[in-house]
């Protein structure tokens, strides 16, 4: 987040731009410190773009403890790429919406009773935990598919995650989501992530008692400048299209 324009949202509802820098960033002035410095708390600052020297004067803003601090996205489109931090989860939001519009306006209804969770809470571990009806039968996450060096995971394909940090999901609701993209021709990969978690697996761990899953499009550079193509998100959503009517 080094170098990141952010905004500071106060109390007031009013906001301050700002950027996300190391508190001794200029190598002129402190040199060799700059690349040796740990980027942590200890050492990272929001650079206000206001004439503050001071916590006096920064209170004065209305700037105080607990404040939000939003990264600036910077979205950009390119040759059917998607460059955006916070594709996770954002770009699967976007699948989901994209699958209910098609479904209302070719006049399709899903064939089991559905509800669509969006939850804010997903990043830090308990999004799904709560919110989740009581008749609900089976649960599909969708979520982004993480792209790196030993994964099938790709930018190109929507995938199906079978295993995470959290163990395996399960095995009958994934074989049938397998099924389904074959029958209609949706290419996929097949994955495990050993350092992710996801809104099934909280919903499980609440004390949730339903079949999990997990697909989503593939993502590059997870939790950094992220990146994914249109082909993963149309994938994705014509995957949750064929899911909600079968």
């Amino acid at each position: 987040m080094e170098g990141e324009g952010c905004t500071v949202f106060t109390a007031k509802g009013e906001t301050v731009r700002g950027s996300i820098l190391l508190e001794k960033a200029s190598s002129h002035v402190y040199g060799k410190a700059v690349g040796d410095t740990l980027r942590d708390d200890e050492n990272m600052e929001v650079r206000l773009d206001a004439q503050t020297v001071s916590k006096e004067d920064t209170e004065a803003m209305g700037i105080r403890v607990g404040d939000f601090v939003a990264f600036d996205p910077r979205v950009e489109i390119t040759q059917g790429f998607i460059r955006s931090r916070h594709l996770d989860d954002k770009a699967c939001v976007a699948c989901l919406v994209a699958a209910v519009k098609a479904l209302s306006a070719a006049g399709v209804a899903p064939a089991q009773d559905t509800t669509l969770l969006i939850s804010n809470y997903e990043e830090v571990g308990h999004g799904a935990a709560a919110g989740i009806p009581p008749e609900v039968a089976e649960l599909v996450a969708v979520d982004m598919a993480a792209v790196g060096s030993g994964q099938t995971s790709d930018e190109f394909h929507t995938t199906l995650c079978v295993k995470d940090s959290g163990g395996p999901y399960h095995h009958e609701l994934s074989q049938r989501l397998r099924q389904i993209a074959d029958q209609v021709g949706i290419p996929y990969m097949v994955d495990i992530y050993p350092y992710y978690g996801s809104d099934g697996e909280a919903y499980w761990r609440a004390g949730g008692d339903v079949a999990v899953a997990l697909i989503g499009p593939g993502v590059d550079a997870s939790h950094n400048y992220e990146r994914t193509h249109l082909e993963a998100l149309v994938a994705t959503t014509q995957w949750v299209v064929a899911y909600l009517i079968s």
